[in-house]
């Protein structure tokens, strides 16, 4: 069964948000290039990051559309983005500069939120206020033929049976903040640095593509 994720304007507003995202690391993967031996560490790094948001991309555009995919999928993407997150990881302590490392460990965040995203989504999913706001209609005839025949206690209990847990909501509030965050974080380098502005606010979108589809589907 395929179910459609988001409602309009929603769906529409990320798919073209995510459709730059995406499209701008294609070319970019392959117009950059590291120079000399020197550049092979950054020119990995930077190849890591344009692979995870090009896919990244892709994969969010198809959750703006459809909530239902095969389970091997699922764990094919928990599996790629947490590898590539960690690819990352020894950048850290090559990068010579700390905004490098704040970039990097920004992209690894991300990389964390998605595989998160991906996990906890039927949890995130769960609560009837936040499926319905950010399914179709379709959905509210169902729920309601189902609930019709149950009485005011069993309906209420199913109620809360399928409520997202308050850990859960904890959880994705703090990937929210921080993609929030990082959001500004690349804003505020869009704005400062010559030459690398188009680069830093396509990053800075990603980061508030991730925290806006994590709300929508925790509302």
């Amino acid at each position: 069964m395929i179910v459609v994720m988001l409602t309009a304007p929603w769906n529409i507003i990320l798919t073209v948000l995510f459709a730059f995202t995406g499209l701008y690391c294609a070319v970019r993967l392959f117009t950059h290039r590291p120079r000399g031996k020197s550049g092979w560490g950054a020119g990995f790094d930077s190849t890591v990051i344009h692979v995870t948001h090009a896919v990244m991309s892709v994969a969010m555009i198809a959750m703006c559309w459809v909530m239902v995919f095969p389970d091997a999928l699922n764990w094919a993407q928990i599996i790629l983005f947490s590898a590539l997150a960690l690819a990352l990881v020894p950048g850290l302590w090559r990068a010579p500069l700390v905004s490098r490392r704040v970039d990097l460990a920004g992209h690894i965040w991300l990389g964390a939120a998605m595989v998160w995203m991906i996990a906890a989504m039927p949890l995130l999913m769960a609560g009837m206020g936040g499926s319905m706001a950010g399914m179709g209609g379709s959905m509210d005839d169902g729920m309601g033929g189902s609930m019709a025949g149950m009485g005011e206690a069993q309906g209420d209990a199913m109620m809360m049976a399928m409520s997202t847990p308050a850990w859960v909501d904890a959880v994705n509030a703090v990937f929210v903040a921080g993609s929030l965050a990082l959001t500004l974080w690349w804003l505020y380098r869009a704005v400062t640095i010559r030459g690398q502005r188009l680069h830093e606010l396509c990053h800075s979108l990603m980061a508030v593509g991730m925290a806006a589809m994590l709300v929508l589907m925790n509302a």
